[in-house]
């Protein structure tokens, strides 16, 4: 029998990040997508929770906490239930952090984890998604070629977040011919690298207060000890299936936000005396949507389980990503249409959600449990 019960200290962790997420990111959310930046001073009181440095060992200066997909998947949603944006702002220092925690050899902890466990913000970005329709994680078109004891990089990445603030990015590339995903390695290539290139911040439909951007590699030459891993290399499956978790979750959150914010308002808007929420029409809706919101969290954290578990959640994460992609934008969608002509109106956040909701299907691995 499977058990989702929260531990006492995970319950603790998601009523700290949902008050936070209520009181403080929730309200900076619509100024930080008209102004498409985050406050300085918001990431800084986000860093002070403590989400990337909680996994990293005392060793290095870290909290030393276990990691735990479930606990990161249920910080992810109330992180969302705040604001996507902002919550993949926060995270985005993990899909760089926890990869070389995870499968990194001791030379790159010791290199690159230290200034993770500080009190200040650390921008780091990884480069995943690339600009073609027909993009597969295990079909890459960027290549990793090796070449005088290193590797040479080439190919394009977009949707890459915090690049131009990041000191290196942690790049996936095809390093063998063969397809699949033990076909791909990740490389640590310092921003000044040569042939490393940033592009203009790319200008999206949603999720506008995060800064992402195309990145290009033109015959980028790292060394050896670049590749994570060293020469036992990397579980991409497993990295993937924990953005895809993630990801995932996050997008329960702003699902839930929508739905709150519709239900509320279809109890307090009245038409012809009554409040719309007793219109059969209106709580059909607001019923699919909460039906929607726990089937959604279940997948996510029924995969969530299996990578505690250490098992492979490959399919189980794809499942929730791809469920959720059209869920989240049914319940967007429906939430704009609870609140009629208003819903498509800055006044009310829901038209916001529901073009943050459309990136779910657009985007893939910018954020990790």
């Amino acid at each position: 029998m499977v058990d989702f019960q929260l531990t006492e200290e995970q319950q603790m962790i998601r009523d700290m990040v949902g008050a936070f997420a209520r009181d403080k990111i929730r309200p900076a959310a619509r100024g930080a997508d008209e102004s498409c930046e985050i406050p300085a001073q918001l990431t800084a009181r986000i860093w002070e929770l403590g989400l990337v440095r909680a996994a990293i060992p005392e060793s290095l200066g870290g909290d030393g906490a276990e990691r735990s997909a479930i606990t990161g998947a249920v910080v992810a949603e109330e992180l969302g239930y705040g604001d996507m944006p902002i919550g993949l702002h926060a995270l985005a220092p993990r899909l760089f952090a926890y990869p070389i925690l995870e499968m990194g050899t001791e030379e790159q902890k010791e290199a690159f984890l230290r200034k993770f466990a500080g009190g200040s913000f650390v921008p780091a970005a990884a480069a995943t998604i690339e600009p073609r329709w027909d993009f597969d994680l295990t079909e890459m078109a960027t290549t990793a070629t090796p070449k005088n004891g290193g590797f040479v990089i080439d190919g394009i990445k977009c949707c890459v977040p915090l690049a131009a603030e990041s000191d290196a990015i942690l790049v996936y590339a095809r390093s063998r011919s063969e397809g699949g995903f033990g076909s791909v390695d990740a490389f640590i290539v310092p921003r000044e690298t040569p042939g490393l290139r940033i592009g203009e911040r790319e200008k999206n439909m949603g999720l506008r207060a995060l800064p992402t951007y195309e990145v290009t590699f033109e015959g980028c030459a790292v060394a050896a000890n670049a590749r994570l891993g060293g020469e036992k290399g990397i579980d991409f499956s497993r990295l993937m299936s924990e953005t895809r978790v993630a990801f995932a979750a996050m997008a329960v959150g702003a699902m839930r936000a929508a739905f709150e914010y519709a239900r509320d308002y279809a109890k307090e808007r009245k038409a012809f005396g009554v409040p719309i929420a007793t219109k059969q029409a209106i709580a059909f809706m607001l019923a699919d949507m909460a039906i929607e919101i726990d089937a959604s969290r279940l997948l996510v954290w029924e995969a969530a389980s299996r990578l505690d578990k250490g098992v492979d959640a490959l399919r189980e994460s794809y499942l929730a990503k791809n469920y959720i992609a059209s869920s989240a934008l049914k319940v967007a969608d429906n939430a704009v249409q609870v609140l009629g002509g208003h819903g498509y109106i800055r006044e009310h956040p829901v038209e916001m959600w529901l073009r943050n909701a459309r990136a779910v299907a657009a985007f893939d691995a910018i954020a990790t449990v």
